[in-house]
């Protein structure tokens, strides 16, 4: 399949191959943010309350899928400033030790999904103190009431989990600040959408191509196999969801990691058949521009952050210095902002774009989840 990079500069294109408005959904990161302290500022008896609870021996954020992304935030972002635990989960059960000292949030977007429902059942069960996140009138919110549990509501706005990760995350945040697990003040995740509308500026689709850093970066993408490392704790959540969204979004392959991880392992593959191995050949990029038939190649994206520790700044510098020596393309991609949660979010949002035109590039609708929902169908029979 050949990647038309044509498509992304043209608005009609685009919005026959987007129909159910991904590109659109995107940009609405900003004002999911301001909507969600607008409710945080109209409910502040459920802060009050949770504050008088007291704080918990530790904070667990379970979810799946994209609603599952707001506990790997608060968990890389509360590991230089939290006094107890703070852990994101996912899947149907439980870790043993958690208990009734304990706080569950449960977060499902739809509020049905099937795993998130299991755990906060049990969760009840073992005498947690719970919280949940997902739409009105959905099984989880029913499921709340009948615990007498707090439940907060989100309104999807049409969009996909996905697509929702801000209307998710800000309750969780603001729910971590009341339970004094970590400091998360208005003022700045107030920067945060300042940050989400910025990236919404210059990444967006009215933006031409020569000027875009979510087109271009999905160019560089096409006919390469990516490997993701982020080099601090949200970098590496911004590197899976990179993975993640390369698959949703694009239909696409992609490896991530965090640093230092990926160098006791992935970085082997630089010497293999996607490598150095096939570095020797000129025609690398024929696929991609030419449609003739070609390997896929690796390339390296290095997110990099101004918080990564030294011996990850010197381990990234090195993986560029071993990559370019094998014939394998690097990237390195930073985004400004004063506070990290604000550059992680930038960097998140150009992820978004790229990702979704990547699949665009290819004729494929990245709102599209066929495999997923032919699976949940079978599930369910």
């Amino acid at each position: 399949m050949i990647f038309n990079d044509g498509v992304l500069d043209d608005a009609a294109a685009l919005a026959a191959g987007d129909p159910e408005s991904m590109l659109e959904a995107i940009a609405t990161g900003g004002a999911q943010i301001r909507r969600s302290l607008l409710w945080a500022s109209e409910n502040a008896e459920l802060f009050s309350s949770l504050a008088a609870d007291g704080r918990p021996r530790a904070l667990m954020v379970c979810g799946i899928g994209g609603s599952a992304v707001a506990g790997d935030i608060i968990h890389a972002a509360t590991i230089a400033q939290s006094p107890i635990p703070v852990l994101s989960h996912r899947g149907y059960a439980l870790p043993a030790w958690v208990g009734a000292l304990d706080v569950v949030i449960a977060v499902s977007c739809s509020g049905e999904t099937e795993e998130t429902l299991t755990i906060f059942d049990e969760a009840v069960r073992r005498g947690c103190r719970v919280i949940a996140i997902g739409s009105k009138g959905s099984a989880l919110a029913k499921r709340a009431e009948q615990a007498n549990t707090h439940f907060v509501t989100i309104d999807p706005g049409g969009r996909p989990p996905r697509a929702n990760l801000w209307s998710l995350t800000i309750p969780v945040l603001r729910i971590a600040d009341a339970l004094g697990v970590a400091n998360f003040p208005v003022s700045s995740l107030e920067a945060i959408a300042d940050a989400l509308d910025a990236e919404a500026l210059i990444s967006g689709p009215h933006i031409d191509f020569d000027q875009n850093p979510a087109k271009t970066l999905a160019y560089s993408l096409a006919g390469k196999l990516p490997v993701v490392w982020g080099s601090t704790p949200l970098g590496g959540v911004a590197a899976y969801r990179f993975a993640a969204q390369c698959a949703e979004n694009a239909d696409y392959p992609c490896l991530h990691g965090e640093l230092p991880e990926p160098n006791h392992n992935q970085v082997v593959m630089f010497d293999g058949v996607l490598g150095a191995q096939l570095s020797s050949d000129d025609d690398v990029f024929s696929d991609r521009l030419n449609g003739e038939s070609a390997d896929m190649a690796l390339s390296l994206f290095l997110l990099r952050d101004l918080d990564e520790y030294d011996k990850n700044r010197r381990r990234a510098q090195i993986c560029v210095d071993l990559a370019t020596e094998r014939g394998i393309s690097v990237q390195e991609i930073r985004t400004d902002a004063e506070h990290a949660l604000a550059r992680f979010a930038a960097l998140v949002a150009r992820i978004d774009f790229a990702t979704s035109y990547l699949g665009l590039g290819f004729g494929i609708n990245p709102s599209d989840i066929s495999p997923i929902m032919a699976l949940k169908d079978r599930i369910s029979r």
